[in-house]
Order: C-alpha cells, then structure tokens, then sequence
C-alpha cells in the first residue's frame, strides 16, 4: 500500500512517498473488532504465515503459530503482517528510489526508529477501516512494537502480547550490533553504503554479521547438543586454522552464506540501530514505570529461560513496571533449551499460553458481536 502523507521520523528527517508491503489471514469481522496486527524482528517480514503457491520453500517465519486451528487462529482473527520502512523485503528502504534524487537511497535512507515503525503501522490499520486492535503480537523486536503500541496508541490496543523482548537493549546487546555493523561497513565492496551504484554487495561483511548475531540467538545447550565440538570431515584434527574444522563452524558459515544473498547491508544497520534506539523509559527519566502510565491494554509477556539475549530478568522488569501502574499483566517464563530463537519454535507449554490467550480474546469479541 502506497501512502502519498510523508511520514514525519523521530530522527527529524521526514519519509515521502513510502509504501508498505503487508499481508493479511483470515477474514475481517463486521464490528472490525478481531484484528491482530504481528510485528516482525530483526531480518524476517510481512510473510507471517503460509507458502506462496509454487514455493514450498516459502513457509511463512511464523507459521507454526498462525493459521486455521493455530494458537493465532485465522479462523477467528484477522492477521495483519506488515514489513517496516527500511527493511528489505517490499517496503520503502534503502535499495529503492529517493524521490529527491531519483537514485537507490543507499546510505541516504533516514533512521527509523520503533517508534517510527508504529507510527506507519498505525496508519496502515486506519487505511483498513480498524480503529482498535484487539492484539499486538511480537518477539523480541517485534516485542518492542507491541509495547509501543500500548504507551504510543493506548486506546488502538486491547491486548499486548510481548515474547522475549526487553525494554531497552543492554551495553553487551549494543556491543553485539555494533561489531556486525563494523563487519558490513569495512566490506570493501561496501562503498560508503552506496554499493548498488558500483553493482556489488558486501556478501563478506553480511556474513560475518549474520554468524554473530546467530550465536546470540541460540544457546550454549543448543549448540552443545546439536553440534559439541564434533569436527566436521576428520576423526582427528587437521591442524588448520583458515579451512573449516569443526561442525559448528561449518553451520555458522552456511547460515552467513544464506543470509548475504536475500538481505540488504544498509537495511540490516538501520534495523539493528532500532534495536539500540528503543529505550521508552529515556522519556521519563528513566523510570519504566512511568513510561507504561497512560496504557490501557491488557499485557501477556513470555520470556524463556535460556535465553540470554533478552533473558527474562528483563520480561520482569516490564512486568513491573505494568504492575506499578495496577494494569492487568501475564507472565510466563518457559523453561526452554533453545536460547532467543525459542519464539520461533514449537513448544507445547509456550503455544499453550498463546493459545490460551487467543481464546480469551475471542471471547472478549464474540458478545460484541452479538449485540
């Protein structure tokens, strides 16, 4: 969906021009009342659930969650995924055209922020005809969507459902961002991200990126597990120190492979600075609690216990913070192996508690229905 309204940025530059790319599940209720807007993390997008026709390669990042007879039931809900300003799969970001200059944005694509991210989402919904969302839904960055849409849009948002997020990023989760950012911009081929016009792309910075950060989305059990110290060609070490020799290596430079040749270098500095950016307590002094005093909706929040990314302490520091304002608030915190990525995974406890959630939630909705 195209939107001709620039989009004012906390950055202070403005957004002209931009479309979204979304896609929607299951059908619109007539009161408009069963939407369930799903916001996405760091390199996934709109697809939340589902295969393209002809793609069995496509299922959607979500789809083990979404869909008829799923914890987010399609049957009842209305899913809305959207891709954000700046990421790269369909929406304004920096490999398409700036209007100003009629060249590939580049590095010239503004900052966003979440904040940002809210502010295009909510105006996606007013172009569908809803008014108020009976669910927000996201992991990790996506969590943080969901909870500015309960301070920014208290009266948009009937239930917040916030997964192994935190409320801001800590001085270690920076640390991580910016030693990939440093891989992708000392890529020769990165050009001061203008690297579309020179017709590269800096594949060697991306790969290095993507394996850091995929080490902090899994855990040390995860990885112990699946991979240990196995060595991956040999029964004795090879005594190299540039060829691959152990398993994991091998998995961590398949995944950096994967992942240079479908996203965008400049997108993946901008989403990672939304990640650094996101600090809603910064307003306030710092205090969280303040941050959550004009929200209205109801919260469930799940954090897992292996990860160490957004380990649940911090789920319990926005835990708090609700409680301080006497909101109605569910937490769970899942005894997972699976470290950050557990959100994206099965586990009957965690779909469980979504479920659960979901099913209250439709029956919130269907006694209005019937007046």
């Amino acid at each position: 969906m195209s939107f001709a309204q620039p989009l004012p940025l906390r950055s202070g530059a403005v957004l002209r021009d931009y479309t979204l790319m979304f896609e929607t599940y299951g059908s619109l209720n007539a009161e408009r009342s069963n939407a369930v807007l799903v916001c996405h993390a760091l390199n996934a997008s709109h697809h939340v659930a589902g295969v393209y026709e002809g793609d069995s390669r496509s299922t959607g990042w979500w789809d083990n969650l979404v869909g008829p007879g799923k914890p987010l039931d399609t049957d009842r809900f209305f899913v809305i995924g959207v891709n954000n300003p700046g990421s790269c799969f369909g929406s304004t970001g920096p490999t398409h055209l700036n209007p100003a200059t009629q060249q590939p944005y580049g590095a010239d694509f503004p900052v966003v922020t979440v904040e940002d991210w809210v502010d295009a989402q909510a105006r996606l919904c007013e172009a569908l005809g809803i008014t108020q969302l009976a669910a927000v839904i996201g992991g990790s960055l996506g969590g943080m969507q969901a909870l500015d849409w309960a301070i920014r849009y208290p009266q948009r948002i009937r239930h917040c459902i916030a997964i192994a997020t935190a409320p801001n990023l800590s001085a270690q989760n920076i640390a991580f961002n910016e030693v990939a950012r440093r891989a992708i911009v000392t890529d020769p081929d990165f050009h001061a991200g203008h690297y579309q016009a020179h017709g590269v792309v800096p594949k060697r910075g991306l790969r290095v990126a993507r394996m850091i950060g995929h080490i902090t989305y899994l855990s040390d059990d995860t990885m112990a597990a699946k991979f240990g110290r196995n060595l991956r060609d040999a029964t004795e070490p090879r005594y190299t120190t540039q060829d691959i020799e152990f398993e994991i290596e091998s998995y961590l430079r398949h995944q950096g492979d994967k992942f240079s040749e479908y996203f965008d270098a400049n997108s993946y500095l901008l989403i990672t600075r939304v990640l650094d950016y996101f600090d809603p307590a910064r307003e306030h002094g710092g205090n969280l609690s303040a941050a959550f005093a004009k929200a209205r909706a109801k919260f469930q929040l799940v954090s897992f216990t292996t990860d160490w990314r957004f380990p649940p302490a911090r789920s319990r520091e926005i835990v708090k913070a609700l409680l301080d304002n006497r909101l109605d608030v569910s937490y769970a915190e899942i005894a997972a192996p699976h470290g950050h990525d557990a959100f994206l995974l099965d586990d009957a406890r965690y779909h469980g508690v979504l479920r659960a959630r979901f099913e209250h939630i439709a029956s919130e909705i269907a006694p209005e229905a019937a007046r």
